[in-house]
Protein backbone atom coordinates (compact mmCIF):
# COMPACT_ATOMS: atom_id res chain seq x y z
CA UNK A 1 0.00 0.00 0.00
CA UNK A 2 1.05 3.47 -0.58
CA UNK A 3 0.36 6.82 1.38
CA UNK A 4 0.37 8.59 -1.75
CA UNK A 5 -3.35 10.39 -2.78
CA UNK A 6 -4.41 9.00 -6.28
CA UNK A 7 -3.88 11.03 -9.24
CA UNK A 8 -7.69 12.21 -10.34
CA UNK A 9 -9.20 11.72 -13.55
CA UNK A 10 -8.43 15.39 -14.61
CA UNK A 11 -4.59 14.89 -14.34
CA UNK A 12 -4.88 11.99 -16.57
CA UNK A 13 -7.18 13.04 -19.27
CA UNK A 14 -6.38 16.52 -21.48
CA UNK A 15 -8.42 19.27 -21.14
CA UNK A 16 -11.33 19.91 -23.78
CA UNK A 17 -9.10 23.09 -25.48
CA UNK A 18 -6.43 20.44 -25.97
CA UNK A 19 -8.49 17.75 -26.83
CA UNK A 20 -9.41 20.37 -29.28
CA UNK A 21 -6.81 21.37 -30.95
CA UNK A 22 -6.05 17.45 -31.17
CA UNK A 23 -8.93 17.35 -33.67
CA UNK A 24 -8.32 20.34 -35.52
CA UNK A 25 -4.71 19.14 -36.45
CA UNK A 26 -5.97 15.90 -37.55
CA UNK A 27 -8.71 17.43 -39.62
CA UNK A 28 -5.98 20.32 -41.45
CA UNK A 29 -3.46 17.76 -41.65
CA UNK A 30 -0.76 21.50 -40.19
CA UNK A 31 -0.12 22.47 -37.18
CA UNK A 32 -0.27 25.95 -38.82
CA UNK A 33 -4.10 25.18 -40.14
CA UNK A 34 -5.42 24.46 -36.67
CA UNK A 35 -3.63 26.98 -34.97
CA UNK A 36 -5.54 29.55 -37.65
CA UNK A 37 -8.66 27.99 -36.84
CA UNK A 38 -8.31 28.33 -33.37
CA UNK A 39 -7.11 31.56 -32.95
CA UNK A 40 -3.42 30.81 -31.71
CA UNK A 41 -0.07 30.92 -32.58
CA UNK A 42 1.71 27.38 -34.46
CA UNK A 43 4.33 27.47 -32.05
CA UNK A 44 1.91 27.69 -29.00
CA UNK A 45 -0.38 24.90 -30.78
CA UNK A 46 3.04 22.52 -31.14
CA UNK A 47 3.70 23.04 -27.54
CA UNK A 48 0.28 22.06 -26.45
CA UNK A 49 0.50 18.58 -28.53
CA UNK A 50 3.59 17.85 -27.23
CA UNK A 51 2.46 18.58 -23.62
CA UNK A 52 -0.44 16.18 -24.18
CA UNK A 53 1.78 13.36 -25.77
CA UNK A 54 3.92 13.69 -22.57
CA UNK A 55 0.40 13.22 -20.28
CA UNK A 56 -0.30 10.38 -22.83
CA UNK A 57 3.27 8.49 -23.16
CA UNK A 58 2.40 7.94 -26.60
CA UNK A 59 3.25 10.22 -29.73
CA UNK A 60 0.06 11.69 -31.91
CA UNK A 61 1.68 12.83 -35.04
CA UNK A 62 4.38 12.49 -37.12
CA UNK A 63 5.75 15.76 -38.02
CA UNK A 64 7.17 16.53 -41.69
CA UNK A 65 7.92 19.80 -43.63
CA UNK A 66 4.25 18.95 -46.00
CA UNK A 67 2.17 18.31 -42.30
CA UNK A 68 1.36 16.53 -39.37
CA UNK A 69 0.00 13.13 -40.03
CA UNK A 70 -1.90 11.25 -36.85
CA UNK A 71 -0.17 7.76 -36.01
CA UNK A 72 -2.03 5.12 -35.36
CA UNK A 73 -2.17 5.97 -31.84
CA UNK A 74 -3.08 9.69 -33.14
CA UNK A 75 -5.62 8.22 -34.93
CA UNK A 76 -7.32 6.07 -32.31
CA UNK A 77 -7.34 9.44 -29.79
CA UNK A 78 -8.27 11.54 -31.90
CA UNK A 79 -11.43 9.36 -32.64
CA UNK A 80 -11.86 9.47 -28.58
CA UNK A 81 -11.41 13.29 -28.33
CA UNK A 82 -14.12 13.74 -30.90
CA UNK A 83 -16.59 11.28 -28.66
CA UNK A 84 -15.59 13.41 -25.40
CA UNK A 85 -16.42 16.99 -27.58
CA UNK A 86 -19.19 15.48 -28.72
CA UNK A 87 -20.61 14.85 -25.04
CA UNK A 88 -19.12 18.33 -24.00
CA UNK A 89 -21.47 19.85 -26.99
CA UNK A 90 -24.48 17.75 -24.81
CA UNK A 91 -23.08 18.73 -21.69
CA UNK A 92 -22.99 22.48 -22.92
CA UNK A 93 -26.77 22.70 -24.87
CA UNK A 94 -27.94 20.97 -21.70
CA UNK A 95 -26.70 23.69 -19.14
CA UNK A 96 -28.07 26.28 -21.71
CA UNK A 97 -31.67 24.75 -21.56
CA UNK A 98 -31.55 25.15 -17.54
CA UNK A 99 -30.21 28.75 -17.79
CA UNK A 100 -33.17 29.67 -20.40
CA UNK A 101 -35.45 27.33 -18.19
CA UNK A 102 -34.57 29.41 -15.36
CA UNK A 103 -34.66 32.84 -16.74
CA UNK A 104 -38.07 32.11 -18.21
CA UNK A 105 -39.64 32.73 -15.04
CA UNK A 106 -39.37 34.98 -12.40
CA UNK A 107 -41.36 34.56 -8.65
CA UNK A 108 -41.54 37.05 -6.85
CA UNK A 109 -42.52 37.60 -3.00
CA UNK A 110 -43.11 40.64 -1.54
CA UNK A 111 -44.89 42.29 1.72
CA UNK A 112 -47.77 44.25 0.63
CA UNK A 113 -46.55 48.17 0.88
CA UNK A 114 -44.00 47.19 -1.86
CA UNK A 115 -46.05 44.93 -3.73
CA UNK A 116 -49.30 47.64 -4.31
CA UNK A 117 -46.99 50.93 -4.75
CA UNK A 118 -43.00 50.07 -6.22
CA UNK A 119 -43.28 46.77 -7.74
CA UNK A 120 -45.37 47.81 -10.52
CA UNK A 121 -43.31 50.51 -11.93
CA UNK A 122 -40.11 47.58 -11.43
CA UNK A 123 -42.08 45.26 -13.08
CA UNK A 124 -42.97 47.48 -15.94
CA UNK A 125 -39.25 47.99 -16.32
CA UNK A 126 -38.43 44.27 -16.27
CA UNK A 127 -40.66 43.28 -18.97
CA UNK A 128 -39.48 46.07 -21.30
CA UNK A 129 -35.83 44.37 -20.97
CA UNK A 130 -37.33 40.58 -20.61
CA UNK A 131 -40.39 40.36 -22.48
CA UNK A 132 -40.21 36.38 -22.58
CA UNK A 133 -39.66 36.43 -18.38
CA UNK A 134 -43.31 35.52 -17.02
CA UNK A 135 -43.28 36.68 -13.57
CA UNK A 136 -45.49 35.43 -10.61
CA UNK A 137 -46.15 37.82 -7.54
CA UNK A 138 -46.79 36.77 -4.27
CA UNK A 139 -47.82 39.28 -1.75
CA UNK A 140 -48.30 38.96 2.24
CA UNK A 141 -46.75 40.19 5.31
CA UNK A 142 -42.78 40.21 5.73
CA UNK A 143 -42.96 37.38 7.57
CA UNK A 144 -44.76 35.68 4.67
CA UNK A 145 -42.35 36.31 2.63
CA UNK A 146 -39.33 35.40 4.32
CA UNK A 147 -41.40 31.89 4.60
CA UNK A 148 -41.74 31.55 0.46
CA UNK A 149 -37.72 32.44 0.13
CA UNK A 150 -36.67 29.69 2.78
CA UNK A 151 -39.10 27.29 1.02
CA UNK A 152 -38.10 27.71 -2.25
CA UNK A 153 -41.73 29.27 -3.47
CA UNK A 154 -39.84 32.60 -4.68
CA UNK A 155 -36.69 33.57 -6.64
CA UNK A 156 -36.26 36.84 -4.90
CA UNK A 157 -38.18 38.62 -1.99
CA UNK A 158 -39.29 42.47 -0.33
CA UNK A 159 -39.79 43.77 2.76
CA UNK A 160 -39.68 46.38 5.05
CA UNK A 161 -38.82 46.36 8.62
CA UNK A 162 -36.03 46.84 10.99
CA UNK A 163 -33.80 43.84 10.31
CA UNK A 164 -32.78 41.08 7.09
CA UNK A 165 -35.14 37.92 8.83
CA UNK A 166 -33.34 34.56 10.06
CA UNK A 167 -32.18 32.68 7.10
CA UNK A 168 -31.79 35.34 4.46
CA UNK A 169 -29.58 37.69 3.24
CA UNK A 170 -30.05 41.27 1.30
CA UNK A 171 -29.76 44.49 0.68
CA UNK A 172 -31.08 48.24 1.33
CA UNK A 173 -33.53 49.78 -1.47
CA UNK A 174 -34.37 52.48 -0.40
CA UNK A 175 -36.39 53.92 2.89
CA UNK A 176 -40.20 54.76 3.74
CA UNK A 177 -41.17 56.89 6.70
CA UNK A 178 -44.41 56.33 8.52
CA UNK A 179 -47.04 58.55 9.25
CA UNK A 180 -49.82 59.05 12.00
CA UNK A 181 -53.17 59.68 9.65
CA UNK A 182 -56.88 60.38 10.29
CA UNK A 183 -60.18 61.55 9.15
CA UNK A 184 -60.69 65.39 8.40
CA UNK A 185 -63.58 64.61 11.30
CA UNK A 186 -61.04 63.18 13.96
CA UNK A 187 -60.41 64.97 16.68
CA UNK A 188 -56.70 64.67 16.47
CA UNK A 189 -56.64 66.49 13.30
CA UNK A 190 -57.50 69.55 14.67
CA UNK A 191 -54.26 69.14 17.27
CA UNK A 192 -52.60 71.97 17.85
CA UNK A 193 -49.27 70.44 19.82
CA UNK A 194 -47.61 66.95 18.72
CA UNK A 195 -48.83 63.53 19.94
CA UNK A 196 -47.14 62.51 22.43
CA UNK A 197 -45.35 58.67 22.08
CA UNK A 198 -47.34 57.56 25.50
CA UNK A 199 -50.11 58.58 23.67
CA UNK A 200 -50.10 57.44 20.73
CA UNK A 201 -49.16 53.81 21.99
CA UNK A 202 -52.15 54.04 24.24
CA UNK A 203 -54.57 54.72 21.74
CA UNK A 204 -56.46 51.46 19.88
CA UNK A 205 -54.95 52.08 16.52
CA UNK A 206 -56.61 50.64 13.44
CA UNK A 207 -53.72 48.33 12.50
CA UNK A 208 -51.98 45.64 10.29
CA UNK A 209 -51.34 42.56 11.68
CA UNK A 210 -48.41 41.01 13.85
CA UNK A 211 -45.16 40.04 11.29
CA UNK A 212 -46.27 43.45 9.01
CA UNK A 213 -42.77 45.49 8.73
CA UNK A 214 -45.25 48.27 9.53
CA UNK A 215 -46.57 46.91 12.81
CA UNK A 216 -42.59 45.26 13.51
CA UNK A 217 -41.91 49.23 13.53
CA UNK A 218 -44.37 50.66 15.37
CA UNK A 219 -43.93 48.19 18.14
CA UNK A 220 -40.45 48.45 18.35
CA UNK A 221 -40.62 52.62 18.49
CA UNK A 222 -43.38 52.18 21.23
CA UNK A 223 -42.20 49.58 23.27
CA UNK A 224 -40.58 51.77 25.99
CA UNK A 225 -43.72 53.80 26.41
CA UNK A 226 -45.71 50.84 27.37
CA UNK A 227 -46.20 48.91 24.32
CA UNK A 228 -49.02 49.22 21.94
CA UNK A 229 -52.65 49.24 23.02
CA UNK A 230 -55.39 46.15 22.04
CA UNK A 231 -55.91 47.21 18.23
CA UNK A 232 -58.99 48.72 17.52
CA UNK A 233 -59.20 46.83 14.44
CA UNK A 234 -56.52 44.47 13.06
CA UNK A 235 -56.71 43.93 9.17
CA UNK A 236 -54.70 41.94 6.81
CA UNK A 237 -53.94 44.77 3.71
CA UNK A 238 -52.85 48.29 3.82
CA UNK A 239 -55.96 48.87 1.64
CA UNK A 240 -58.22 47.77 3.69
CA UNK A 241 -56.70 49.62 7.07
CA UNK A 242 -56.66 52.94 4.59
CA UNK A 243 -59.61 52.58 3.65
CA UNK A 244 -60.92 52.31 7.71
CA UNK A 245 -59.21 55.33 8.52
CA UNK A 246 -60.98 57.27 5.73
CA UNK A 247 -64.51 55.98 7.07
CA UNK A 248 -63.53 57.30 10.64
CA UNK A 249 -63.36 54.06 12.06
CA UNK A 250 -60.36 55.64 13.86
CA UNK A 251 -56.73 56.61 13.43
CA UNK A 252 -53.65 53.99 12.07
CA UNK A 253 -50.21 54.33 11.56
CA UNK A 254 -49.11 53.98 7.61
CA UNK A 255 -46.63 54.37 4.99
CA UNK A 256 -46.28 57.70 3.40
CA UNK A 257 -46.15 55.48 0.21
CA UNK A 258 -49.96 54.35 0.96
CA UNK A 259 -51.43 57.82 2.06
CA UNK A 260 -49.56 60.21 -0.14
CA UNK A 261 -52.29 60.32 -2.62
CA UNK A 262 -54.88 60.55 0.12
CA UNK A 263 -53.11 63.12 2.80
CA UNK A 264 -52.56 65.28 -0.98
CA UNK A 265 -56.32 65.65 -1.34
CA UNK A 266 -56.70 65.72 2.07
CA UNK A 267 -59.10 62.26 2.68
CA UNK A 268 -56.79 61.96 5.44
CA UNK A 269 -54.55 64.37 7.79
CA UNK A 270 -51.52 63.69 8.66
CA UNK A 271 -50.93 63.92 13.19
CA UNK A 272 -47.64 65.06 13.82
CA UNK A 273 -45.64 62.49 16.95
CA UNK A 274 -42.91 64.02 18.72
CA UNK A 275 -40.16 62.43 20.14
CA UNK A 276 -39.78 58.79 18.08
CA UNK A 277 -38.62 58.19 14.20
CA UNK A 278 -40.62 56.08 12.25
CA UNK A 279 -38.55 55.37 9.89
CA UNK A 280 -37.81 51.48 8.22
CA UNK A 281 -35.60 50.18 5.52
CA UNK A 282 -37.16 49.05 2.62
CA UNK A 283 -35.07 45.38 1.43
CA UNK A 284 -34.35 43.14 -1.50
CA UNK A 285 -33.85 39.53 0.24
CA UNK A 286 -33.17 36.20 -0.81
CA UNK A 287 -31.73 32.78 0.68
CA UNK A 288 -28.57 33.15 2.58
CA UNK A 289 -25.47 32.09 0.13
CA UNK A 290 -27.87 32.33 -2.62
CA UNK A 291 -27.46 35.99 -4.60
CA UNK A 292 -30.00 36.53 -6.83
CA UNK A 293 -29.12 35.77 -10.79
CA UNK A 294 -31.14 35.96 -14.06
CA UNK A 295 -34.47 38.52 -14.32
CA UNK A 296 -33.80 38.36 -10.13
CA UNK A 297 -30.88 40.18 -10.58
CA UNK A 298 -31.96 42.25 -13.27
CA UNK A 299 -35.11 43.25 -11.37
CA UNK A 300 -33.03 43.75 -8.22
CA UNK A 301 -30.13 46.50 -10.58
CA UNK A 302 -33.93 48.14 -11.36
CA UNK A 303 -34.72 48.84 -7.80
CA UNK A 304 -31.66 50.78 -7.79
CA UNK A 305 -32.29 53.00 -10.40
CA UNK A 306 -35.92 53.74 -10.79
CA UNK A 307 -37.67 56.39 -8.89
CA UNK A 308 -39.73 55.27 -5.86
CA UNK A 309 -41.04 58.00 -4.66
CA UNK A 310 -44.95 58.73 -4.56
CA UNK A 311 -44.96 61.06 -2.16
CA UNK A 312 -43.27 64.15 -0.94
CA UNK A 313 -40.50 62.94 1.38
CA UNK A 314 -41.79 59.46 1.08
CA UNK A 315 -39.31 56.12 -0.24
CA UNK A 316 -35.97 57.50 -1.43
CA UNK A 317 -32.92 55.31 -2.86
CA UNK A 318 -30.55 55.09 0.45
CA UNK A 319 -27.59 57.02 -1.82
CA UNK A 320 -30.12 59.92 -2.08
CA UNK A 321 -30.00 60.39 1.59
Amino acid sequence: MTDEPPVTLAHRVPELGALELLIAVARHGSMGGAARELGISQPAASSRIRSVERQLGVSLFDRSPSGSRPTEAGALVTDWARRIMEAAEAFDAGAQALRDRRDSRLRVAASMTIAEYLLPGWLIALRTARPDTAVSLLAGNSGAVAARLLGGEADLGFVEGLAVPAGLDGTVIGRDRLVVVVAPAHAWSGRRTALTPTELAATPLILREEGSGTRQVLDAALASYGGLAEPLLELSSTTAVKAAVVSGAGPSVLSELAVGEELAARRLLEVEVAGIRLRRDLRAVWPTGHRPSGPARELLSLTRVTPCCRATRCCSPPDCW
